[in-house]
């Protein structure tokens, strides 16, 4: 019996994989780096308010009602004493770079972008897995542990304070979470509230880049698995 016509549809099915193969991989890279630059972007944000090269808003507001008591304080002068000037009243300062809302506005499209590319990512992970299985290409022990790091990447990155507040949150931050937390900071020199606040902001923004890294590093594998298995390389 000849077996050809079987080897030949095996051979055709594995390249049709192959193919597949390529092109997830392809996307897989270009979601992973949209995360990565979304996840810097980030956290430039926060130092950037952190340190004050961006003011949150809430320093305005209190200058603006210190320059009204003062203004007011000086009318009741003159209308005391005609002869007393007024006093110039200093402006308030205003940020180097920009304002807290164009950043925020910022903030709100990095985490859309991230959002996206995290889920598309995790489910190109799973496509490529199912690829993985259905064609028998191997590597399966590796493309199965970048699927579950990715899925732990994209859940702990969700803002989930937002729908669970006090219970649970993500390393997503909003602006107005990222505006009301640093005011506080800014006011308080207690050791372990600062410190909650920089494994909030920082710690568990590293947390969730490594375990991205990971993914991409473990699919990376996966491919050399696939590639080595069929002696390609």
């Amino acid at each position: 019996m000849n077996d050809s016509p079987a080897k030949e549809s095996s051979l055709v099915d594995t390249t049709d994989c192959l193919e597949g193969i390529g092109v997830f991989r392809g996307m897989k890279n270009v979601f992973f780096v949209t995360s990565i630059v979304c996840l810097l972007l980030l956290q430039v944000s926060f130092w950037l308010v952190r340190f004050d090269f961006v003011k949150t808003g809430y320093e305005t507001s209190a200058a603006a009602a210190a320059e009204k008591e003062k203004i007011i304080k000086a009318a009741e002068k003159v209308a005391a004493d005609p002869n007393q000037l007024i006093t110039a009243i200093p402006e308030p300062q205003k940020s180097s770079f920009f304002d807290f809302e164009r950043l925020a506005s910022l903030i709100r499209l990095f985490n859309f972008v991230l959002i996206l590319a995290a889920i598309l990512y995790c489910l190109t992970m799973l496509f490529s897995l199912k690829v993985s299985l259905l064609g028998r290409l191997g590597g399966i022990n590796h493309i199965a542990r970048a699927f579950f790091l990715s899925l732990a990447f994209a859940v702990l990155l969700m803002p989930w304070q937002k729908f669970f507040p006090g219970v649970i949150f993500g390393a997503m931050y909003t602006p107005a979470e990222l505006q009301s937390k640093c005011t506080i900071m800014a006011e308080t020199d207690n050791i372990f509230t600062l410190t909650y606040h920089y494994l909030r902001f920082t710690g568990f923004w590293l947390v969730i880049v490594l375990f991205l890294v990971f993914a991409q590093l473990r699919s990376g594998r996966w491919a050399k698995a696939i590639l080595r298995r069929l002696e390609v390389i």
